[in-house]
């Protein structure tokens, strides 16, 4: 049985946030670093409150299936809290899934944001909810002392505001360390979207992080690809050949037939991905040759970063050298 589309409350001045480590933990996040987001949550008038594992690490600086569990129950069980944000990304999140209670989370739906690893929950609790959850900024995300203006714009057009939107390109990005070295900063220009296929499509956003998200194909975790607009980004780990086969992957799924259209993030640099090598393996695929696909988007691994709803509704438009990329219900 499909579930019905649930979308949370937005936030608003006053609201309390729980933060939660489901992948890594909290100890990875300098004091410094707390301290910047600390502050930025309380400039937005949102109240912080911490999981009691965060702390917790393992070897995968991580704390136990029990401890991400308890917490991620208690998060959502508590009607004070409003939105769980993720302390980080990670590996191993995905460990959850079997022993999260669906029913729990269906009943007490609330703003959950996070990315990268955390896309194997956001599509899961879709998939097994139909609560529309966002891929956005980790709390360790706002620890970034400068240049966050456009990750925070969006961040509130997304999570404090029910209004369609578009999604313009930022001005600059960057691909540098900066939660080690807070002050010298490697800023980039910025050359905007790059329109691969023309087209135009609407439909439910799937995806974010394409490693993760296949993590889930073959299981009740995964949702489907019907009349979906697939927004997809991966790491430094992502080299062209493996970028190239994890979407193979996705285009083989049986209900791939039905997506609408590609929103690709941008890639690091580390992952040796060029505009023009990505073009050739987008072209290479005529499953996508009827589809718009546009790249260079900010999402991912890189900053700043858009926040957007996995399971919410998104329009493109391609014609020329014109983009139209909009959110009409998160």
């Amino acid at each position: 049985m499909k579930n019905e589309k649930i979308y949370p409350k937005k936030l608003i001045a006053g609201d309390e946030v729980r933060v939660i480590a489901p992948s890594r933990s909290l100890t990875i996040v300098s004091s410094e670093n707390r301290k910047i987001a600390n502050n930025r949550f309380a400039e937005l008038g949102l109240k912080l409150s911490f999981g009691k594992h965060v702390e917790e690490a393992d070897n995968f600086v991580s704390s136990s299936i029990q401890s991400r569990v308890e917490d991620f129950h208690n998060a959502f069980s508590d009607k004070n809290i409003k939105a769980v944000i993720t302390v980080i990304g990670g590996f191993n999140c995905n460990q959850l899934l079997r022993y999260l209670d669906w029913d729990l989370i269906k009943n007490n739906p609330k703003i959950f944001c996070g990315f990268s690893d955390i896309t194997a929950l956001n599509n899961a609790i879709l998939a097994k909810t139909g609560l529309v959850s966002y891929s956005g900024p980790h709390y360790s995300s706002f620890g970034q002392e400068l240049y966050f203006d456009y990750t925070l714009e969006y961040f509130k057009k997304c999570l404090f505001s029910e209004a369609a939107f578009a999604i313009t390109p930022s001005e600059k990005w960057s691909d540098d360390a900066w939660y080690k070295n807070q002050k010298e900063r490697n800023l980039i220009n910025n050359d905007g979207f790059l329109i691969i296929n023309e087209g135009e499509a609407s439909g439910a956003i799937i995806g974010a992080n394409l490693g993760t998200f296949n993590l889930l194909q073959g299981t009740e975790y995964f949702p489907s690809l019907a009349n979906s607009v697939l927004f997809i980004e991966d790491d430094y780990e992502s080299l062209p050949h493996t970028f190239d086969r994890d979407l193979q992957s996705l285009i083989h799924l049986p209900d791939f037939k039905e997506v609408k259209g590609m929103v690709i993030g941008r890639f690091q640099k580390a992952s040796k991905i060029t505009n023009e090598l990505l073009i050739k393996i987008i072209k290479s695929k005529k499953e996508l040759d009827n589809i718009p696909v546009i790249a260079n988007v900010d999402f991912g691994h890189t900053d700043p970063k858009i926040t957007f709803p996995v399971g919410g509704e998104a329009s493109l438009i391609v014609k020329g050298d014109k983009i139209k990329l909009a959110l009409a219900k998160h």
